[in-house]
């Protein structure tokens, strides 16, 4: 019979458990589209409309990305669908809530890059402190040996209990974790008024996603960057691409020859692939990837696939004679494949190999490459790639 009291196990366990809810019911929408319950039909046909919020921003062309400046459609987009990123934060736009915060210094209510330092710094004095009781066992294990002659095990006590800190039982000290109170100790006085913020953060859209929100969903409308008006489709298009000529300065609306081999368009064919599919898809520079693939969100769990996207040209002399000098499309050596499948596997990612055929000019008129209609011709071929570990694939 467990001798734990059944009243403080349930309340015990009713925060997280809160906390999960409170969280799928912020996250609850894919998409920021949002389809109510049907209602009403008519002849097997649902009258019931979609509500869709229309979300504006403005196109940036040194950055090839889209500013969302409006709080309220940066909060809707990253919480129905995690598009974007604070231009401010790592990647949920906090800023705001971080600088609230360290204005109260309640120390509640932590943002994730709040969370990430206060981590960040707890291991680093787990690690000063082991260092030391290290050094401070090997010293005493001479000592005794040069006096006495005798061999101790260091780090072991008279006891038996361990001298060096563990990992598993370590418990940080306040004296050297940065604490969320006021320099002098004092409670901050709760009736002070304070002049509030202004929000200088802005929701950061790639043009992947932009163009998602744009064209598969019909949610965001894209702004001039100098006049301030609103970009037509076939604008949109033909800007996006031409973002990614090479020339020193960007023009939006250039007239240029399209191609199949854009970078726009090979890298927005496997973001919308996966999208397509469900997955949540967040750009993996930080793991040496193109994109990341979450199941539900950043917030629920860790990426599961990370995905290197290889463009293969299907007529061997657009290559040669392409303006553009695509990632990934010479073979890679080895040892970079060993690399990155190494990082990707120590942080529990599967790495997909993403094939983007691009069509051949011979084959496909370049008149198709005047509306997103082109994207047929393309295709997508994956490769899961696994590293090999004998002790543990062994079964």
């Amino acid at each position: 019979m467990s001798l734990i009291n059944q009243a403080s196990r349930s309340k015990a366990s009713s925060k997280p458990s809160s906390r999960r809810a409170e969280t799928s019911r912020v996250y609850a929408h894919p998409i920021p589209i949002i389809f109510p319950e049907l209602t009403y039909k008519f002849l097997g046909l649902s009258l019931t409309r979609p509500l869709n919020p229309h979300c504006t921003a403005l196109f940036d062309p040194l950055t090839r990305s889209a500013w969302v400046s409006n709080s309220g459609d940066a909060t809707l987009l990253w919480q129905r669908g995690f598009f974007g990123k604070g231009d401010l934060s790592r990647s949920e736009p906090s800023w705001l809530a971080r600088q609230i915060n360290a204005r109260k210094m309640k120390g509640k209510g932590l943002t994730s890059e709040e969370i990430t330092a206060k981590r960040r710094a707890e291991r680093k004095q787990f690690k000063l402190e082991r260092a030391k009781a290290i050094a401070a066992a090997a010293a005493e294990a001479e000592t005794v040996f040069n006096e006495q002659g005798r061999v101790i095990a260091p780090g072991i006590a008279p006891d038996g209990t361990r001298i060096i800190p563990s990992a598993a039982t370590w418990k940080p000290t306040s004296a050297s974790i940065p604490s969320e109170q006021s320099p002098l100790g004092a409670a901050p006085d709760e009736d002070e008024e304070f002049e509030p913020i202004p929000n200088l953060e802005h929701l950061q859209l790639s043009l992947q996603e932009a163009f998602f929100l744009v064209w598969a969903l019909d949610c965001l409308t894209i702004l001039h960057p100098e006049s301030n008006t609103s970009f037509t489709l076939a604008e949109i298009w033909n800007t996006f691409q031409n973002a990614y000529i090479p020339s020193p300065v960007p023009q939006p609306n250039t007239p240029l020859p399209p191609r199949f081999d854009n970078p726009f368009l090979v890298s927005y064919i496997a973001y919308h692939h996966y999208r397509s599919l469900g997955w949540v898809v967040k750009s993996g520079i930080k793991f040496c990837v193109d994109y990341l693939l979450y199941k539900r969100g950043p917030v629920f769990q860790h990426a599961e696939f990370a995905i290197v996207v290889i463009p293969v040209y299907e007529d061997p002399e657009d290559q040669a004679n392409s303006p553009f000098k695509l990632q990934n499309v010479e073979p890679f050596t080895w040892s970079w494949l060993s690399t990155i499948n190494r990082v990707n596997s120590q942080v529990q990612k599967t790495l997909v190999l993403s094939y983007i055929t691009i069509p051949a000019e011979s084959r496909v008129s370049p008149k198709v490459l005047s509306s997103p209609a082109c994207f047929a011709h393309y295709s997508v071929r994956e490769v899961v790639l696994r590293r090999f570990i004998p002790a543990r694939m062994r079964d």
